[in-house]
């Protein structure tokens, strides 16, 4: 579990794995996907998934010089368990709803 977390834990490592699966991104289309993160936290979260090796970052020498990030055969084996979890979170939702006291 400790490994697991390490590698996916992090509020956006998974959403940013689902976004790589449709195509590589440039950091800057990462950051508009997930406006309410930070550039600096998807930054430091893309580093992290880089080197558990599950992205990889493809530096462009043309100019403008610029950098693509894809998904790796290895973070392809993390689609399904991140799939699981959103089904849970979404079955978990009105319950959550009621904790934070945000009921319909």
């Amino acid at each position: 579990m400790k490994i697991a977390m390490e590698v996916i834990g992090g509020k956006w490592k998974s959403c940013i794995i689902q976004e790589l699966d449709k195509g590589p991104k440039r950091p800057s289309e990462l950051h508009r996907y997930f406006d309410d993160a930070s550039p600096r936290v998807i930054n430091q979260q893309l580093k992290e998934l880089e080197i558990h090796g599950m992205i990889q970052k493809k530096i462009f020498s043309e100019l403008p010089p610029h950098t693509e990030y894809s998904i790796t055969e290895q973070g392809r084996t993390l689609l399904p368990i991140i799939e699981q979890l959103e089904k849970w979170g979404d079955g978990f939702r009105p319950q959550m709803k009621k904790i934070l006291g945000m009921e319909d």
